[in-house]
């Protein structure tokens, strides 16, 4: 019994960090828009500076990741007269996650002692809690496209992910993120 409780909190720890690491996608857009009609693009920047919030060499892989999902979908990104207008958004998110393990040691003993007699007590068991606080961010970015001649929103991308990884790793884990955010996106990527 002992033993089964432990593999099943090992085995919940286990999927609730699991579950922590990977993104999470969202995504929602206008279903009466034919997607297929917009062939060029523009960035039109942060939204409410998020921008800030990060490195210039994150911004440059961000950008440089979205641009290589727009091109794989045959658009191309213009300065001017776009037909989709491509705005980035990031929040980040302080978080403290708690987590408890109760070791339990229950049941009866007996014990022989030093002097006159035996004895022998029956308990309820003793048990110890031990809580531990983990401090960690969480990043939100989110992509909009508008249809630049209606000015209103064609299709929104989130991407909620536990930010726990270290710089080096970023010029990989980006593009991979905007590859899972846009794999929503209504146009399927060109093979």
């Amino acid at each position: 019994m002992k033993k089964s409780l432990k593999i099943s909190t090992l085995l919940t720890l286990c999927l609730f960090l699991t579950g922590m690491l990977q993104a999470q996608v969202k995504s929602d857009y206008d279903k009466t828009i034919d997607f297929t009609k917009y062939k060029t693009y523009s960035f039109a920047g942060w939204q409410n500076d998020s921008d800030k919030l990060i490195n210039d060499l994150d911004k440059t892989r961000i950008l440089d990741a979205f641009k290589a999902e727009f091109d794989a979908r045959n658009m191309t990104l213009v300065e001017d007269n776009a037909d989709a207008v491509v705005t980035l958004f990031l929040v980040i998110d302080n978080k403290t996650s708690t987590t408890a393990y109760t070791n339990y040691m229950g049941g009866m003993g007996m014990g022989y002692g030093y002097g006159w007699g035996m004895g022998m007590g029956a308990g309820m068991g003793t048990s110890t809690t031990t809580y531990s606080e983990n401090d960690y961010e969480v990043g939100t970015l989110v992509v909009d496209v508008y249809d630049a001649g209606t000015k209103k929103l064609a299709w929104q991308g989130v991407l909620q992910k536990t930010i726990n990884e270290k710089a080096s790793k970023r010029e990989k884990t980006i593009p991979k993120n905007a590859a899972k955010i846009m794999k929503q996106y209504p146009v399927p990527a060109a093979k």
